[in-house]
């Protein structure tokens, strides 16, 4: 079976790459590289010893994509490709709305002309908004509170009233929630542009002295120690939920959303005290003002995935800590080779 996967040389999607060509799958990908590295993809076919087809392209460009569903037939579609950063989408709005919406609608558009009517979607459990209480169940009331988060809100209605339109589809919209962690073999994981966004690469920088230490936003937390708390997964377990999800739109029609977390709230500290245990390294940090828009407590209730795709994460957050630092450890300065 042939797989497409658009952004497939990211964090995710590489990870997912392995996961694929490991039970079997052909897989195309496409990626402009603009939040990746083309060696992520160069790592893959090492450590799977097998080959993927690659495709430089922007989904904005549809002649480039149409030409990637001439010469190929595709079985399915995971669409990880979308500019991904909350921050940036507040400052650059119209971007993220064009970028991430139009490529989508000119994948499903080529999607439908060339007969290819399942697809897994990355999602995001920022569509849970602020004021839902954890843990999250995918029936709960779906908001946004930052343009980013909006995107997928609405690719993931676009995908609900495609379905409407034509019951041949069938549609997967797979809520993250906080992927860390990296490969076993060491050779691939998450490699950030610039200053991290998210925790676990800020953590590994300064655990190897990229950075002199943490900041941890907000300690005032309606929490157990004060800082936020967050449902943590392992980036491989994520990969293979995708394949469920996978499994279950090739064999089904219709549209369901699945969480994709543990269950299991953790805290910044909580964190921390982990990777200081996985790894004896230990981690400075000082505590500063809270970030607009933060929520006290985020975790998934993945009962639905569960039961209806068979799937459940099964690293430990010292697992997730120990795989996240042997990455870093073997690539101080992530893929690029100095």
């Amino acid at each position: 079976m042939s797989i497409l996967i658009t952004g497939g040389a990211g964090y995710i999607g590489s990870h997912t790459c392995i996961e694929l060509l490991d039970s079997g799958y052909d897989v195309i990908v496409v990626d402009n590289f603009l939040n990746s590295k083309r060696e992520s993809l160069n790592r893959v076919q090492q450590i799977t010893d097998k080959k993927l087809t690659l495709y430089e392209l922007d989904l904005l460009n549809r002649e480039d994509l149409e030409n990637v569903f001439v010469e190929n037939t595709f079985d399915a579609v995971i669409h990880f490709a979308g500019l991904k950063s909350v921050g940036e989408s507040i400052q650059i709005p119209l971007r993220y709305y064009h970028n991430n919406i139009t490529g989508t609608l000119i994948l499903c558009e080529l999607m439908q002309k060339y007969n290819v009517r399942n697809i897994v979607f990355s999602s995001s459990a920022t569509v849970y908004g602020m004021t839902n209480m954890s843990p999250l169940t995918e029936d709960l009331p779906l908001s946004a509170n930052n343009p980013y988060g909006s995107t997928k809100l609405m690719i993931e209605q676009i995908l609900k009233d495609v379905f409407m339109a034509d019951n041949s589809w069938s549609i997967a919209l797979l809520r993250y929630f906080n992927p860390i962690g990296a490969h076993i073999s060491g050779r691939i994981g998450e490699d950030p542009n610039g200053i991290p966004n998210n925790l676990m690469p800020y953590i590994t920088q300064v655990a190897i002295g990229k950075r002199d230490k943490l900041s941890i936003f907000g300690s005032d937390y309606d929490t157990h120690d004060g800082t936020g708390v967050r449902d943590y997964i392992h980036v491989v377990d994520l990969a293979k939920g995708h394949l469920k999800a996978l499994e279950s739109v090739m064999n089904t029609t219709g549209v369901e959303a699945y969480n994709l977390g543990t269950g299991v709230g953790y805290s910044v500290l909580d964190v921390v005290d982990n990777f200081e245990k996985a790894t004896g390294k230990k981690i400075p940090y000082i505590l500063i003002d809270r970030r607009p828009g933060d929520v006290d407590a985020c975790y998934a209730d993945p009962t639905k995935a569960k039961k209806e795709l068979g799937w459940v994460a099964e690293m430990s957050l010292e697992d997730m800590c120990r795989d996240s630092w042997r990455w870093q450890l073997n690539n101080p300065n992530g893929y690029e080779e100095k």
